[in-house]
């Protein structure tokens, strides 16, 4: 495997001093503003839409999704991109309805949200939820995945992979919100363009090893010899039932999967949690214009490598060491095929998206400890000042735990062939469910109470772990042809019910729960304590309409052409 050549560790080092310099003048720009805690974690009033749009995406793509999205991409085409299309469209459900209500309550963290509704007992249980899920969960398979795809191109040892982004990221995270937000842009610009470089090399070798020539030439070479790699809807026949189930990625779970993640997420909300509405819905607008176009980044270049595959590329450098077939070696492998300067392009392109990915996550990590744990229950009396260093000390100790966490653990769960982008989806699915279903009825009705919503933190994930594991132990087989379990091929065949179909599931239970639960506590007369709710909070302006519509007509399209 060809490795990185002089000119491009010349590139890379050039968009590392680009980055560095960028951050330290922000920082020290700044720098008065960083003993206040709302400024340092939220970038309060400071981050401009166009920011807010480039971070919510440079946050968002990370080695999930240039590495785990396009190995999905090789094993299961085009259908993957239903996490970016529908992205899409609940943004805009975003930057209509939950935006409002978080900016007109002075929401700054979702345990804050939790508290401001519920109560501290609620809030409490879920920032440990989410802390976990973000360190176990998040960051581990951001650090693990990225290191791999870092190692494959580079040929440096993935542990020291580990280690090197990691430290990046601290030295970016630890500028706070600012440093990010504005350091974000400059990661989504090397992004795409290293993900229309990847896409564009595909493209012409498939072409040339056609004997034609043009990146138009080889994208009907790809749709025609990989046919049922451009199909967005699954058959329950299809071996990839069990990832993308059906009309569930248009009408069910996948609905939980983006407003939970785009709406009641730490990570990506507290970007537009320190701007005015107006500025926060352009902003999410913004992002939503991205996510259509993400998939020419993330997916088509794995698709491409398929169909190069296919035609006997990659044969031994897409192995793992058991001999399996690693699809998370997709993007790497063609990274590998690209020219000196233009493999620095694509390898900023990805150490950009890790490190912005890795950073964003871990200030949300530090902002939860923080506000949410440590000044609420360890120290009330903590001033701006010390809250900042205990945040900067937070954001070090989880990517310590990272990095311990991806050595140990890290192959075992996302390599020999396993899909990264699949167990981050999954597995943050256990959670997913309980947590939509407290935020939409705590948003829009009062009279839902603290139990109700206890019930939906720990209930939602209970019945998860059961639906999950209930096959290890019991023969559901039988349950097959009524549409509940599938033979999963990734699991030895073993009964499951589809992840995306579980969520929906589970969702109706606790949504039916907290129903139940809410309607005998206020028969007895439980106290609730609703938010600051006006109908006149969800009128958009013309211009943000205007976008919306485009934005649902370009997905229209884009679903009719490629069912």
């Amino acid at each position: 495997m060809q490795m990185l050549q002089p000119l491009d560790y010349v590139v890379f080092l050039i968009y590392f001093v680009i980055v560095a310099l960028y951050g330290f003048w922000i920082y020290n720009r700044k720098k008065a503003a960083q003993t206040n805690s709302k400024d340092y974690f939220l970038a309060e009033g400071a981050l401009t839409w166009w920011a807010i749009g480039a971070s919510l995406i440079a946050s968002n793509i990370s080695a999930e999704q240039m590495i785990g999205m396009s190995g999905s991409g090789f094993k299961l085409g085009l259908a993957i991109s239903t996490y970016e299309w529908m992205a899409a469209a609940t943004l805009l459900i975003v930057a209509i309805f939950f935006i409002p209500v978080y900016l007109k309550n002075k929401i700054y963290t979702m345990p804050q949200f939790l508290r401001r509704r519920y109560n501290d007992t609620v809030a409490m249980i879920m920032a440990i939820f989410w802390l976990a899920l973000y360190i176990v969960v998040n960051l581990m398979s951001i650090l693990y995945l990225g290191a791999l795809a870092v190692s494959s191109i580079s040929g440096i040892s993935i542990y020291t992979c580990i280690i090197a982004l990691a430290v990046f990221a601290v030295i970016i995270t630890l500028g706070g919100m600012k440093v990010i937000g504005y350091t974000d842009v400059i990661q989504v610009f090397f992004l795409i363009l290293g993900g229309l470089v990847a896409t564009y090399i595909a493209l012409h070798l498939l072409a040339e090893k056609s004997g034609h020539s043009g990146l138009l030439e080889g994208f009907k070479i790809m749709t025609s010899q990989a046919g049922d790699h451009f199909h967005m809807i699954f058959k329950k026949d299809s071996p990839n039932y069990v990832s993308l189930p059906g009309l569930s990625v248009l009408i069910g779970g996948m609905w939980i999967v983006n407003l939970n993640y785009w709406g009641c997420n730490q990570y990506i909300t507290q970007r537009a949690l320190g701007a005015d509405l107006p500025t926060a819905r352009s902003g999410i607008l913004f992002a939503a214009f991205l996510k259509l176009l993400m998939p020419v980044i993330v997916v088509l270049p794995g698709i491409g490598a398929y169909v190069l595959y296919q035609h006997g590329m990659f044969h031994t450098t897409m192995l793992s060491s058991s001999g399996a077939v690693d699809v998370n070696k997709a993007y790497p492998n063609l990274m590998t095929l690209l020219p000196a300067g233009f493999k620095g392009i694509a390898f900023a392109a990805l150490t950009a998206a890790i490190v912005a990915s890795l950073a964003g996550k871990a200030n949300s990590i530090a902002t939860i400890f923080t506000l949410d744990i440590y000044k609420k229950a360890l120290k009330p009396d903590a001033d701006e000042k010390h809250l900042v260093s205990t945040g900067k000390i937070a954001v070090v100790v989880s990517m310590l735990l990272a990095i311990l966490l991806s050595l140990v653990i890290g192959e075992k769960l996302m390599g020999e062939g396993k899909q990264g982008f699949t167990y981050i989806q999954e597995y943050t699915g256990f959670f997913s469910p309980g947590i939509l279903a407290m935020f939409l009825l705590g948003f829009f009705w009062k009279r839902t109470t603290s139990n109700a919503a206890l019930f939906a933190t720990i209930g939602g994930f209970v019945m998860s772990c059961i639906l999950k594991f209930l096959p290890m132990w019991v023969n559901l087989s039988w349950l097959t042809p009524y549409g509940f379990y599938q033979a999963n091929p990734e699991n030895q065949g073993k009964y499951e019910i589809p992840f995306i179909d579980r969520m929906g599931f589970v969702f109706v239970f606790c949504f039916i729960g907290m129903a139940i639960i809410n309607f005998f506590e206020n028969r007895r007369g439980v106290e609730n304590k609703g938010l600051v709710v006006d109908p006149s909070m969800f009128r958009v302006n013309k211009s943000f309409a205007i976008g919306a519509l485009v934005i649902c007509a370009l997905l229209i399209t884009l679903y009719t052409v490629y069912w």
